[in-house]
């Protein structure tokens, strides 16, 4: 199948990236997945770590992580059947590049995705049974509910309640959540000292700022309405500036 590849030791009259037919350099072994590719993400080439793991390699496959349907199992695959939606990390030794229309994977680089739309899937029961009962390491959300089903839900209904997303974290596990309104009750926060887990929160906004911009969005957010008395804070807002001024 022809692929995207990165060409390592290219002059500036070449070009850096080539498309070209793809071959494994070995026949799949029984525990390959021949998998059909439905989205790649174009992630970053650390060409040094390449270069240095791999020194003979001319060419390298752009596309790692991968999302796609299973066609095909080898004799001894476990975990996966035809037609099967999973996602996968190929590994830096792989030759083929996820942008091909169809490659083959070994079945431990990949992760068959849960549905959760049709409402009879129990998603801490799938999420335990993939994991063989250890948990997630680690757990980003895209939003959860926050209340009962008999209280009023605007969320959509495909989201998590928080504590499927408590239950399903491992020993020492992180969940990552983008819900600023998020409010754990006791039970919730025991499960999570008990694990020795612990809870992060991901700003939008501030995770696309560079470090040096950080400081400028927070001291934004921190500036009083016009209605409220400012007093307060813009003395603490002249210590800062004052600190940070003997600082330099």
């Amino acid at each position: 199948m022809k692929g995207l590849y990165y060409r390592l030791a290219a002059s500036q009259e070449e070009e850096t990236f080539v498309f070209q037919e793809s071959e494994p350099v070995s026949s799949p072994s029984d525990y390959h997945v021949k998998l059909q590719v439905k989205a790649c993400a174009l992630t970053p080439i650390n060409t040094k770590l390449i270069s240095a793991l791999y020194p003979s390699k001319e060419h390298v496959p752009v596309g790692r992580d991968v999302a796609g349907v299973v066609l095909e199992v080898g004799p001894k695959v476990s975990f996966f059947k035809p037609d099967d939606e999973v996602v996968g990390i190929l590994p830096l030794d792989c030759e083929e590049s996820g942008l091909c229309d169809v490659i083959w994977v070994h079945e431990h680089h990949l992760a068959r995705v849960i549905d959760v739309s049709k409402g009879n899937v129990n998603l801490t029961e799938k999420g335990i049974e993939e994991t063989g009962g250890l948990g997630f390491d680690i757990i980003v959300d895209a939003g959860v509910i926050l209340y009962n089903t008999e209280d009023s839900v605007t969320k959509p209904t495909l989201l998590p309640h928080k504590h499927e997303i408590i239950s399903l974290l491992s020993v020492g596990g992180r969940w990552v959540t983008r819900e600023q309104h998020l409010q754990l009750d006791p039970p919730d926060s025991n499960i999570l000292f008990l694990k020795g887990a612990s809870l992060s929160y991901l700003n939008e906004e501030t995770w696309n700022l560079s470090s040096s911009q950080q400081g400028k969005y927070l001291h934004i957010l921190l500036l009083p309405h016009p209605d409220e008395d400012s007093s307060e804070t813009s003395v603490i807002s002249d210590r800062r500036h004052r600190g940070r001024g003997s600082e330099t």
